[in-house]
């Protein structure tokens, strides 16, 4: 493929990401095409972007080979069943919407194209991500290769079967509002025992940094590593002990449990 020819509907901050990694990393010609809603964005993307901005997918859509769907997961079956209108058994449609299965965009788009169903999370706007990648049976080999091409532009990709797509998505889509969570809390605990803000806030953020970069590199189960820092009768199982009384364990277990539930239900909505 001489140059590959991409469409990104949807240019919120993960569009944005997607386009910035294909631009930048993907080793091909790319020629992207970006489609918004708003007239009133057009001009100012087309100068930002150098590339094709529309509010009409129609025109760049009979010659992409690959279409990339980032919509809110409500605007999803509008916007495939329009979609389904001009596609072909030759393109690869990516599906970002959350919680969309891909029975449910193969019922939008009839047998047309190859479908992929992505989860990126946000750590992807900064080139640090996972993205979550399952395709439905009708799907080339290839189509999943070039899908694969496009998220290592933007991290760590991982290829998992659809029936664990929603607990995954839980941690590792959901994972970073929970992090974010963490670190501010510990932050505002910094301020109470007498840090500055911007003080507590990096050594928050370094920790989970370096804590999660140590785990991966080591491959050891963390419970092991936790005990590395723990001494007997030191200040650490102190802390321990003060985050079990606060259930902080279950609290996580049951932000994983609801949000695959909640990830569900959408779909079935959709």
């Amino acid at each position: 493929m001489a140059i590959l020819n991409v469409l990104i509907l949807g240019y919120g901050k993960m569009g944005s990401a997607i386009f910035k990694g294909l631009k930048e990393s993907m080793g091909v010609q790319v020629k992207i095409s970006v489609v918004v809603r708003s007239p009133a964005t057009v001009l100012d993307l087309k100068k930002e972007l150098q590339s094709e901005v529309t509010t009409d997918f129609q025109t760049p859509l009979k010659t992409a080979d690959l279409v990339i769907v980032c919509v809110k997961p409500q605007q999803a079956g509008p916007v495939f069943k329009a979609l389904s209108r001009s596609l072909n058994a030759k393109q690869t449609v990516i599906s970002i919407c959350a919680g969309i299965s891909l029975a449910k965009l193969r019922e939008f788009v009839g047998n047309k194209a190859s479908l992929i169903r992505a989860m990126p999370n946000t750590p992807c706007l900064i080139s640090e991500g996972v993205t979550l990648l399952c395709a439905d049976g009708p799907a080339s080999n290839a189509a999943l290769e070039l899908s694969q091409k496009v998220f290592k532009s933007l991290g760590e990709v991982v290829v998992i079967e659809e029936n664990l797509f929603d607990a995954a998505t839980s941690i590792s889509g959901c994972g970073p509002a929970y992090v974010f969570m963490m670190i501010e809390a510990l932050s505002d605990a910094g301020v109470k025992v007498g840090l500055p803000r911007e003080l507590a806030t990096r050594l928050a953020a370094k920790t989970f940094q370096g804590s999660s970069q140590m785990l991966i590199e080591r491959k050891e189960h963390p419970a092991k590593l936790k005990d590395e820092v723990t001494t007997p009768g030191g200040i650490t199982i102190e802390a321990l002990m003060a985050l079990e009384e606060g259930k902080l364990r279950i609290a996580l277990m049951k932000a994983v449990v609801a949000a695959t539930e909640k990830s569900r239900v959408m779909g079935e909505r959709a």
